[in-house]
């Protein structure tokens, strides 16, 4: 899967998004925000949980976000980060690769309210090593998302 699931679903829903492949690791946000020369909120990161109801759900938000467990709960119910293996089995990527698109199981996916202070974000594309630049009401298009507010404002650097 990864890689070429996501090449696969673009293809066959004929979305015209060019996937960036690297040869250095994007496998953290530090990682691909140096790779990209962006700043780390600039990387969308998606996170799997499984909420109580034990859905698993996705969660897309900008990179140097945190959950905020308060908001998190009040939007989606009691969640808790799914492992590696389980990732990669419900998803068909990597961690490090996980990205909306090209999911081996169709999962409900949500998008945190902060991806909004970027004109584009930059999800990962199924591998370890790629990305797709992209504006966040499109993702939200392309990947049937829902909008959610679930994440701490971001801590501004300290000099």
């Amino acid at each position: 899967m990864s890689l070429e699931s996501v090449r696969d679903e673009f293809k066959r829903r004929q979305i015209e998004l060019e996937i960036i492949e690297l040869s250095s690791s994007t496998a953290t946000v530090a990682l691909a925000a140096q790779a990209h020369g962006v700043e780390p909120g600039r990387i969308a990161k998606t996170l799997a949980f499984r909420l109580g109801d034990e859905r698993v759900v996705l969660l897309v938000a900008r990179g140097d976000a945190r959950i905020d467990n308060r908001k998190f709960k009040a939007a989606l119910g009691k969640g808790k980060m799914l492992g590696a293996h389980e990732v990669e089995t419900l998803t068909g990527h990597p961690v490090g690769g996980v990205c909306p698109f090209g999911l081996a199981l169709p999962l409900p996916v949500y998008l945190d309210v902060s991806l909004r202070d970027f004109d584009t974000v930059m999800p990962a594309a199924g591998g370890t090593h790629t990305a797709v630049r992209i504006a966040p009401e499109r993702l939200r298009d392309i990947v049937a998302g829902e909008w959610v507010n679930v994440c701490q404002p971001p801590t501004p650097p300290t000099d």
